[in-house]
């Protein structure tokens, strides 16, 4: 990609497009080069036709399309970071820790330490990298009201940090319906133009959408709005190299006579666009059980942690 081209040397880009564009988080040729023109024309408040010769001229730019060896993307998988949840048995699992440029989905009943896990990893995020850490800051979607400072204090005195400096890195943005949620990403780019985010955080991704679509004459609208949300939420972690963890309820099914019944909500769109998949569930003496059920490159398998005061731990 040439990097002396900006954005206002493509066709049709002016001084005030150039500056929408930014805001609306496109804010280099490959953010432009793999939108829609829908997408770009919504954001820049620019006609569809304008859009496509933009694009078009990104995508010339910027090179996409063309082919990379098996070598050279494992070079760039080098640039990929891995955050420490806290257990060794957990991160053992996980292939090293919570991956960047991935979505990781963590789903189970109420209580089985969903809320708890992304407290955490908001925590060990401003760590050093060589203690497991991010270095960075932590965005956090809450749409149950679920987060407590009290919380994260705890937690942050459990890893010997001041728990008014983790505060301070730890961005929370409630969000009040399915909408919201969406509109927020927009906010979301914002702020990491302001802050190193290198964590976004949804607890929980499907709440308001559960509450909101009901019955099967809504389910396409809503899977529709979904996909939707989960693309922005991967390509922010494209961008920003960061780790995307979404927290997702159970919903019990009923003709499961043998085995578990429970099963994640969100149907296929976000069992195809979550990149690891973890069932949690609640076991004796304060234990929870993590099951990898779905990753690219790792094996299925269990890890057993302990929620504490100070913290998630082995």
């Amino acid at each position: 990609m040439s990097d002396e081209i900006s954005l206002e040397d493509l066709p049709g880009v002016g001084p005030s497009t150039a500056e929408k564009l930014k805001d609306a988080g496109f804010d280099n040729l490959m953010a432009i080069a793999v939108a829609s023109p829908s997408q770009l024309s919504e954001s820049a408040d620019i006609g569809e036709a304008s859009a496509i010769k933009i694009i078009n001229a990104a995508r010339k730019e910027a090179d996409v399309g063309a082919f990379e060896t098996g070598d050279v993307l494992l070079e760039k998988r080098k640039e990929i970071n891995k955050l420490t949840t806290g257990s060794k048995n957990l991160d053992e699992l996980l292939g090293g820790g919570v991956e960047t440029q991935a979505i990781t989905e963590l789903f189970g009943e109420f209580g089985s330490g969903k809320t708890q896990i992304g407290l955490q990893l908001a925590v060990n995020c401003q760590l050093p990298v060589e203690d497991g850490g991010l270095n960075a800051h932590t965005i956090i979607l809450d749409t149950e009201n679920t987060f407590r400072p009290e919380r994260i204090a705890q937690m942050a005195r459990g890893i010997d940090m001041e728990p008014t400096d983790v505060l301070k890195t730890i961005h929370v943005a409630r969000a009040y319906n399915s909408n919201h949620q969406m509109l927020l990403m927009d906010k979301v780019n914002e702020v990491a133009k302001q802050f190193p985010i290198k964590l976004l955080i949804v607890d929980s991704l499907m709440a308001h959408f559960r509450a909101e679509y009901l019955g099967r004459g809504m389910l396409a609208d809503r899977q529709q709005k979904l996909n939707k949300h989960l693309h922005d939420l991967l390509r922010f972690a494209d961008i920003h190299n960061a780790a995307i963890v979404v927290t997702n309820q159970v919903h019990a099914k009923p003709d499961a006579f043998f085995g578990d019944p429970n099963r994640p909500t969100g149907g296929h769109v976000l069992a195809h666009t979550a990149t690891f998949r973890i069932y949690l569930r609640k076991s004796k003496a304060g234990k929870r059980i993590c099951r990898l059920i779905d990753s690219p490159n790792l094996p299925d398998g269990e890890a057993v942690i302990t929620v504490m005061e100070d913290g998630i731990r082995d």
